[in-house]
């Protein structure tokens, strides 16, 4: 039975939203922990923390992208 899990990410394909959260998981140290089990291994507050900061990262991008126009 193959799952997503199962397959390795290629983290060269992925969305933008999805690059920042692995970014995200990276920095939290995280990334190896969801590259070998997946997202589900984590738990909600290492989920909610990586909501949180995605969250003020574009909370960030769109208020530098107003300062600029």
């Amino acid at each position: 039975m193959s799952g997503k899990k199962d397959k390795p990410i290629d983290l060269s394909k992925v969305t933008p939203d999805e690059k920042m959260k692995y970014e995200i998981a990276e920095e939290l140290g995280l990334l190896d922990q969801v590259l070998q089990n997946g997202w589900k291994s984590l738990s909600s507050k290492e989920t909610g923390r990586i909501g949180g900061l995605i969250t003020k990262k574009r909370r960030e991008a769109s208020n530098n992208h107003r300062n600029v126009n």
